[in-house]
């Protein structure tokens, strides 16, 4: 029937689809993010997917009268790689959420090279005065 959808080329289309979010999902599993506060003092590294996988903490962010401002430089690296990470996925997946509707072309030649956007975090974060 003409204007019809052929199905078979539809249902194609949305296995390369998935294939392609699959491939996009595992290499932000492996791509590495990094999030800094106090000009450096914490860095938090978390996956492309957001999971924090290691937290450094320079020792002149250690003051033990002043806890509070080293929790707050902890959460404000963690909220940097946070802001990477998605960076990251939206780049990632942005060709993907189109849907079926825009296929053709979904335009993901290049993340087989995700490593390369690996480090977009660093350096967002605030520094505490007189650190």
């Amino acid at each position: 029937m003409p204007g019809q959808p052929d199905m078979s080329a539809l249902l194609q289309q949305a296995q390369q689809m998935q294939q392609q979010l699959m491939q996009a999902q595992d290499e932000l599993a492996d791509a590495r993010v990094e999030g800094t506060s106090g000009g450096g003092l914490v860095r938090v590294t978390a996956t492309g997917t957001g999971e924090v996988v290691d937290v450094a903490i320079e020792p002149e962010a250690v003051d033990p009268g002043d806890t509070q401002s080293l929790a707050d430089l902890v959460l404000a690296a963690i909220r940097d790689a946070a802001r990477a990470a998605a960076e990251l996925q939206s780049r990632a997946m942005g060709p993907l959420a189109g849907g079926i509707g825009g296929l053709g072309d979904l335009g993901l030649g290049d993340l087989g090279d995700l490593g390369a956007l690996g480090n977009l975090g660093g350096g967002g974060g605030p520094a505490l005065p007189g650190r």
